[in-house]
């Protein structure tokens, strides 16, 4: 998951500001979570959030409280082992929902996996393991099985942090890559003055927040005016989508999946991977120059033995085509001579003497261009023996980067992870290390290693775009960012931390520096996950975290058959891609007249008091109607009530009984935005019609 914001504040939830879904009340069973660690504190406060009964073990009680009143919230403490029967017995495994598995020892919460599973066969199991291969094989083997390694999931929130610019997040989804940016509109821009916020809503892009006072964003999704108009100084934060990466994947992959082939032939997509990969590689970087050279020499080549072949066996019928192959490759190999100084591909030596002659310029053409192309295909082949064989042997040092680049200090797990992701994003970046670094790593990014006080002055901080520091030890990354800022006051720093309070302290008592707690920021993934939802990512900004989940359909939960428009703005979340059924084609940034039905599969951003409303069936209420004055043209009335039906939602009756009898006002309420996505769609049909707030008495 990945996140857009911590610029979203939340409002707090009351009865009065949320409207239960009929026949949709969720049964929240006991939750358990072993290990009260900081991660394990933080997972009990967000659980409680969703209403949820919360038991735990640990191994003794804790003695360092990061979450206040943290007992008041448990319905039960155990003192014990988790990995024992007898004390997952006690904590009433068998009535829990889900068990959280979250101690800081990898074989502990893998062994208490094991016996909670025992005991109870349907309990959920999330577990804190960095055991990748592990993990997978156990998720196959036990179901219902889930894992995350909270400095994995931390890792990209420093990555986009450090980009410090307008990028907010950054994710991949379905092969395609998207990103989230705050754009403050300048006068120059193209929509300054012209476009209304809805209009920047397009297939690639979508927008999640608009202000034009930069220090109050809204404190939800979707609230935001449609038709203000774009102003000079205004903030627009919005998701869009910035490179298609399957094509990317397709250019360098080495096996082709032949039953994925017969599906892309009966969906009509194949002869459209094979463009978009011939496309992707006629337009990629440097790196495949020598690769785009080859593969035009060598169709070359191959064109000229084909040819050839034809044109020898037209002119020689009683010549086998097999022999006159062979020959056509012998002259692209520069074997002219042996052809025509006696030996030929057929006998009786003659037949060369009755040759045209245009076909012997036509042979010697052959030889002279086969040596060139066939040459160039050697020194191909030369350079990248020779380049791998130099790359291996040598021990070759990346150059530090002159302007616009990160400095990384700590190139533990989360700051090596932290640094691939950068270099993902194609960002210049220097890692510092106070100790020896991964072999496998070394060649990858310029370093310094050694004291990183000595280190800091080595450092043009004139030139840097920001500073991550990502040890292992919160003081130690608090005096590292506080000797950076005495370097360069002006440059961005981003701190991790691991301690709520102590996260929160030094955010208040340090502005400039961005801090990440790592437990905060896992808790949320974990919580999430704890309900059954599919965590793809999760971005981090300012304190706050979105999380990109998945959903997929079943009959009785709340987003069943809910039309997008109800789901993103009665739940406050984001619809960014849509599918109707496994193996049917996705789509991105879906439109907001789709129902949702059993089976269909729903990507959403969302943050975690939306997760609770879904998870509740407690969606904001509807507050606007729409009236229908008139119509100006006679077709309009049939196609005015389908179009009605089509995003209100109503039946069909209800829309023409409304268009046969105007002036009429619909009889259901929508939320504003529906309503006045309704309104343009009738005035472009020719139908006069507006907003109007709802009145209760009506339904």
């Amino acid at each position: 998951m990945y996140t857009i914001g911590g610029i979203y504040c939340m409002l707090p939830s009351s009865e009065n500001n949320y409207q239960p879904v009929k026949n949709s009340q969720t049964k929240l069973d006991q939750f358990l979570v072993c290990g009260l660690g900081s991660l394990g504190q933080h997972c009990v406060a967000i659980l409680k959030e969703y209403g949820a009964v919360v038991n735990a073990i640990d191994q003794e009680e804790p003695k360092n409280w990061q979450v206040p009143n943290l007992l008041d919230l448990l319905e039960q403490l155990l003192i014990g082992d988790c990995r024992q029967t007898s004390i997952l017995e006690q904590a009433n495994i068998s009535q829990c929902r889900t068990i959280l598995l979250v101690t800081g020892n990898e074989r502990v919460n893998i062994e208490a996996a094991f016996a909670a599973r025992l005991l109870n066969p349907q309990v959920r199991l999330v577990v804190r393991s960095d055991k990748q291969n592990l993990n997978e094989l156990l998720s196959q083997n036990l179901g219902n099985f889930i894992a995350f390694e909270p400095n994995q999931i931390s890792a990209s929130g420093f990555a986009i942090a450090a980009l410090g610019d307008e990028n907010l997040g950054c994710f991949q989804l379905e092969g395609h890559q998207l990103r989230v940016v705050k754009h403050q509109v300048k006068p120059s821009d193209q929509w300054s003055n012209k476009w209304h916020v809805c209009e920047l809503n397009t297939l690639c892009r979508r927008v999640l927040n608009h202000t034009n006072n930069p220090s109050c964003l809204p404190q939800e999704f979707h609230q935001w005016e449609p038709e203000a108009r774009l102003q000079p100084g205004d903030i627009v934060i919005y998701l869009e989508v910035t490179e298609q990466l399957q094509v990317k994947q397709l250019a360098t992959q080495s096996r082709y999946n032949w039953q994925q082939l017969w599906q892309e032939i009966v969906l009509g997509r194949a002869w459209k991977t094979l463009k978009q990969k011939i496309a992707y590689l006629w337009q990629a970087s440097d790196r495949y120059q020598s690769l785009r050279v080859a593969i035009i020499c060598g169709i070359t080549v191959f064109f000229l033995w084909c040819f050839g072949t034809v044109i020898y066996s037209l002119n020689y019928p009683e010549t086998n085509i097999v022999e006159a192959f062979y020959a056509t490759a012998m002259l692209l190999l520069g074997g002219y001579g042996d052809l025509f100084g006696g030996i030929n591909f057929k006998t009786p030596p003659e037949l060369a003497e009755r040759m045209p002659g245009w076909l012997r310029l036509f042979s010697l053409g052959l030889t002279v261009i086969g040596i060139g192309f066939v040459g160039v295909l050697y020194a191909l082949l030369t350079n990248a023996l020779l380049s791998s064989r130099f790359q291996f042997f040598n021990n070759y040092q990346p150059l530090m980067p002159k302007n616009n680049y990160v400095v990384l200090i700590g190139l533990n797990r989360v700051g090596q992870r932290v640094a691939a992701l950068l270099q993902e994003l194609k960002q210049p970046l220097v890692g510092i290390s106070s100790t020896a670094i991964n072999a496998d790593f070394i060649n990858k990014i310029p370093l310094i290693i050694g004291n990183i006080s000595d280190a800091l002055d080595k450092i043009n901080f004139a030139n840097t775009k920001s500073i991550v520091v990502v040890t292992d030890d919160d003081m130690e990354n608090l005096e590292i960012a506080l000797m950076a800022h005495v370097h360069s006051p002006t440059t961005h720093v981003v701190i991790r931390t691991y301690d709520r309070y102590f996260s929160d302290n030094v955010a208040r008592l340090f502005p400039y520096a961005q801090v990440l707690c790592t437990s905060a920021i896992s808790a949320e993934v974990f919580a999430a996950a704890a309900f059954g939802e599919n965590i793809l990512s999760v971005f981090h900004f300012d304190t706050k975290t979105i999380l990109v989940v998945e959903y997929m359909i079943e009959a009785g939960d709340t987003l069943n058959e809910l039309l997008l428009a109800e789901v993103a703005y009665g739940y406050g979340v984001v619809p960014i891609l849509y599918q109707k059924f496994k193996r049917s084609p996705v789509k991105l940034m879906p439109t907001d007249n789709i129902r949702l039905a059993v089976g269909d599969r729903l990507i959403v951003l969302a943050n975690s008091n939306s997760l609770q409303r879904i998870e509740r069936g407690e969606m904001f209420p509807r507050t606007w109607q729409v009236q229908v004055e008139k119509v100006l043209a006679q077709d309009a009335i049939f196609d005015g009530a389908n179009e009605i039906s089509l995003i209100s939602g109503c039946n069909m009756s209800t829309a023409r009984k409304l268009m046969n009898n105007l002036p009429g006002q619909l009889p259901i309420a929508l939320y504003k935005q529906q309503a006045l996505y309704l309104v343009r769609r009738l005035s472009k049909l020719r139908v006069t019609a507006y907003l109007k707030p709802f009145a209760q008495d009506t339904e």
